[in-house]
């Protein structure tokens, strides 16, 4: 399991001060069709408790999960608060692409070079069982959150990075990686199976894709039907040694103080605003998603049935999903784009989600077009083409992998953030 301690220092002197989030984000794709959710705005203007056993700070995937986890292992729900900063859900977790995509190979020698062979192995390794229990939780919960177990593809777009893939390919698989359930497609078969005529090769393998803020959400109505608290718009602003007999920490907010035993920090990005030691570790970075509506061409039996990474080198990078059930594909940019201009690529440290940039709109419709050409074959008719864009704040970790666990040096504190875009 990644430490929860940062075990490298930051190549780089801390650029952002630590931020809170802020208080007025754009609404993503996932957001917009998930309005109705009764929770969404919960306590808005209560006073929060004067104690509660655990609070957990964030209302994402990984904040909703761990109050699940506890309650699945016996503990009372109704000693469990939720604090988020602003509505529910409105961190990552509802801004991401949709993908549930466990790396099969590629990142094994990044994570070698950083924590050795066998951890980078294990990582994969550990990718892959995640793929599984999400499939496995959804069946077993009859979860509504339009979970879709198919195939991805790793497409490479230039000779230089097929080359890239096919090495760490043969590296995985030299270390006793298993490769069995990648397969490989080069040439006329890459472009025919991906319907990308830039092809040059092609992996496939097992991944999924979800609405990952229907899965945060019905995480949450879980558990608050079970007696957990979930207040929204309720930052924790600080977090002190508690002066409340027999709790360990007071947990500071606009809407007063409360004490707790355990507290769970779910803050991805933002965890250096209440955890100055992670400044530097935990840093945000600004990435931008689009919506599509389809024409004809990807509609009805004509819909991508696989979820795919389009790749022209490792960093410059456009992502896809198509979702079973509206037909919306999902289209994610890379976080380096050597066609950006400086100024849109200076501001992509940030933690302003409050609006999107047109110029990264612009290179990501042209590219879509680029890379597939049956799209724009005809005329888009109203109501087709870019719906929405969105922005959302990844946390980067300077080696790739989260951090997960106790605090040390804060005893009944833990932390689970710094997903690297991921998750």
């Amino acid at each position: 399991m990644p430490s929860a301690q940062p075990a490298t220092p930051p190549s780089t002197p801390p650029g952002l001060e630590p931020s809170l989030p802020l208080p007025s984000p754009c609404l993503s794709y996932w957001h917009k069709t998930t309005r109705g959710f009764p929770y969404l705005n919960a306590n808005r203007t209560t006073p929060v408790p004067e104690t509660a056993e655990y609070i957990i700070i964030g209302s994402g995937i990984s904040g909703a999960l761990t109050a699940f986890s506890l309650i699945d292992s016996g503990v009372s729900g109704d000693k469990i608060l939720i604090l988020e900063a602003r509505e529910a859900v409105s961190g990552a977790s509802g801004r991401n692409a949709g993908h549930v995509r466990p790396d099969a190979f590629r990142g094994y020698a990044a994570y070698a070079a950083v924590h050795g062979p066998d951890q980078a192995k294990k990582i994969i390794v550990e990718e892959r069982k995640v793929l599984h229990a999400v499939d496995e939780f959804v069946r077993r919960h009859n979860v509504s959150c339009d979970f879709d177990l198919t195939t991805t593809f790793d497409v490479c777009l230039t000779p230089e990075f097929a080359a890239y893939e096919a090495q760490s390919f043969e590296a995985f698989k030299a270390a006793g990686g298993d490769v069995s359930h990648v397969q490989f497609y080069e040439g006329e078969e890459a472009k025919r199976r991906t319907r990308v005529p830039e092809a040059v090769a092609a992996y496939e393998w097992p991944a999924g894709s979800s609405h990952p803020a229907k899965l945060a959400q019905w995480l949450l109505s879980s558990v608050i039907e079970k007696g957990a608290q979930l207040w929204t718009h309720c930052p924790a602003i600080a977090v002190n040694e508690s002066k409340h007999p027999g709790y360990r920490w007071d947990v500071r907010t606009p809407r007063g103080v409360v004490s707790a035993q355990t507290i769970v920090h779910s803050t991805n990005a933002y965890a250096a605003a209440l955890l100055p030691h992670l400044n530097g570790y935990i840093t945000p970075n600004r990435a931008q998603a689009h919506s599509l509506v389809p024409t004809s061409a990807f509609s009805a039996e004509n819909a991508l049935s696989s979820t795919m990474s389009l790749r022209y080198s490792l960093h410059h990078f456009y992502s896809v999903i198509q979702r079973k059930g509206d037909g919306t594909i999902v289209l994610g940019v890379s976080r380096s784009n050597p066609e950006l201009s400086a100024e849109t690529l200076a501001v992509r440290e940030s933690f302003d989600d409050g609006a999107f940039n047109q110029e990264i709109v612009d290179d990501a419709m042209k590219r879509f077009g680029i890379m597939f050409p049956g799209y724009g074959e005809e005329s888009e008719r109203h109501g087709e083409g870019l719906d929405h864009a969105w922005t959302g704040i990844i946390a980067m970790t300077p080696d790739s992998v989260p951090y997960v666990g106790a605090i040390e040096e804060l005893p009944g504190q833990y932390i689970c953030a710094g997903f690297n875009g991921h998750g």
